[in-house]
């Protein structure tokens, strides 16, 4: 759902001003969907809440889990973890946050309407919360689950006071966009800008900015138009093309590190019969679905040039990969690499398929929400059409985009799943499970692949307590999951934000841009 253009009602901001030690105007180059923090868990989405809630443990700059309205975590039982929360903390409206309202958000995840995203994957072990005392709480879980404070770092908090039978619509309005964050909403102009106050009341201490200008700017040219015309302060997603320019002007600053953002190009696994951008070279719906068939998967994965895609599209800001995680991060598989790109192989699949002379299909894709998003739809279109799949390309705002692929109207695809939790069963659960809305699976499975064995071998994984066995089940996990092509994995991306001189930026792993990470330099 995007934001209604009269988001806050009739409130208007001030023309833009230069920067000052009060003020910080950052363009980020996503669209924000929704203000309710449960309802759609994609990373734009989730930076922006950070800005407003809080949970009971974040994530440092390097994911790696740290205490926040929580100030001490640790297992009572197999099957128990006991946590402190911080004393004093209030909501924006002055309402004291307690164990309670733990329990109120937990309640709530798995009720909220239509989302194409469930926060419930983060919290589905939790069968149960024992509130001790306003202080301490005992959250029950159904097995082991020594991931349950990195998922933690995931859940904003709510008030069951404030929050109670509020619905998504009276957060996108603005009457119960009310945590316990850094700063608080008190207005917006329209859906491309909202504007922050800072929260002096804040529990992590007063925040150096007194107002935010949030502005979401998808155009990438525009976005590094307006940071050289001084328009903004800050940017992130800073394009590829501009980056050597931006090296070179003097009044501009970098941050920059390696991502956990994987990019990937999901299937329609779901339909035995016709696939409804899928038809025959006369265009003639076909009968069967050939995505189905796992030589057809792998024939369009042999087709990929990878490192073309990397050097000439992405322009080096980026490192092929054919998995979820990188080298040298926790679940990466040494010997899971791309396959080699063999456009005879591709063929010779696709005959053995059933189809020699290829088929047609449409590949979607946003045009504004990733680095060269577009461009890497119309790459791979041009490559899978040279084998014989001939190609039409069909790319669109991301709002729009998602929306449809959440709803699994989509042949094939090109989306991405970060990796905010530091480690890879978080995604491979989310993006890779059989879909149950009940037990929190598949959350953004847009593609319905399902293979049991997978399900098995990922939930042993997250109830295993060895840290090295824990990491041997994931690695099988992905190993499997490879061998049925249940995606094509393409490519982690570079992180880089841009910044005008007088500021400073701690780069996080997980992407997200928020303005409690922007500090004045003087």
């Amino acid at each position: 759902m995007l934001l209604a253009s009269s988001l806050f009602g009739v409130i208007t901001i001030s023309g833009a001003a230069p920067g000052t030690a009060q003020t910080l105007r950052m363009a980020v180059g996503a669209q924000v969907t929704s203000l309710d923090p449960h309802y759609h868990n994609i990373s734009p989405n989730n930076a922006f809440a950070a800005t407003i809630f809080s949970n009971l443990l974040e994530m440092d700059p390097n994911s790696r889990p740290v205490a926040a309205l929580a100030e001490s975590w640790r297992s009572v039982g197999e099957n128990v973890w006991e946590l402190k929360l911080r004393e004093g903390v209030l909501f924006h409206d002055g309402t004291p946050f307690t164990a309670d309202d733990v329990a109120f958000t937990f309640q709530r995840i798995p009720l909220v309407a239509n989302s194409p995203g469930s926060f419930h994957t983060y919290t589905h072990t939790v069968i149960g919360v024992e509130v001790v005392n306003p202080l301490m709480l005992r959250l029950q879980t159904n097995g082991p689950d020594p991931n349950l404070p990195a998922n933690l770092s995931q859940v904003p908090m709510l008030s069951r006071t404030i929050h109670a039978g509020a619905t998504t619509e009276d957060f996108n309005s603005g009457r119960v966009a009310i945590g316990t964050g850094p700063y608080r909403i008190v207005g917006g102009r329209s859906v491309d800008r909202i504007e922050l106050r800072r929260n002096d009341s804040y529990w992590g201490g007063a925040e150096p900015w007194q107002r935010i200008e949030y502005r979401m700017v998808t155009n990438a040219a525009a976005r590094t138009a307006s940071l050289l015309a001084g328009d903004v302060d800050f940017i992130d997603q800073v394009p590829t093309a501009d980056l050597q320019r931006l090296r070179g002007e003097s009044n501009v600053r970098l941050s920059e590190i390696d991502s956990l953002r994987l990019m990937y190009f999901h299937f329609d696994h779901m339909r035995d019969g016709p696939s409804p951008f899928i038809t025959d070279n006369n265009g003639r719906p076909l009968p069967s679905n050939p995505l189905r068939d796992l030589r057809v998967r792998q024939a369009l994965a042999h087709a990929i040039d990878r490192r073309a895609i990397v050097e000439r599209v992405m322009e080096g800001n980026a490192a092929a990969i054919n998995q979820f995680m990188p080298p040298g991060s926790f679940g990466h598989v040494p010997d899971l690499r791309p396959p080699p790109v063999d456009p005879q192989a591709a063929r010779r699949l696709l005959a053995e398929a059933g189809y020699p002379d290829g088929f047609r299909i449409t590949l979607h894709g946003s045009n504004d929400r990733y680095p060269n998003d577009a461009r890497i739809v119309q790459a791979v279109a041009q490559m899978w059409s040279r084998v014989g799949v001939r190609t039409a390309v069909d790319v669109q705002p991301f709002s729009s985009f998602v929306t449809r692929a959440s709803r699994q109207e989509f042949s094939s695809f090109l989306v991405s799943w970060g990796s905010s939790t530091g480690e890879p069963s978080a995604g491979m659960r989310s993006v890779l499970a059989t879909y149950s809305r009940e037990i929190g699976a598949g959350s953004v499975n847009r593609g319905r692949y399902a293979n049991p064995q997978f399900d098995a071998i990922l939930t042993q994984a997250t109830r295993e307590l060895d840290g090295g066995k824990r990491e041997g089940l994931l690695q099988d996990a992905m190993r499997l999951a490879m061998r049925d092509q249940a995606i094509i994995p393409m490519h982690v991306q570079r992180n880089v934000w841009a910044m005008r001189n007088g500021f400073n930026h701690t780069a996080r792993t997980d992407e997200r841009s928020r303005p409690q990470d922007v500090r004045p330099t003087n």
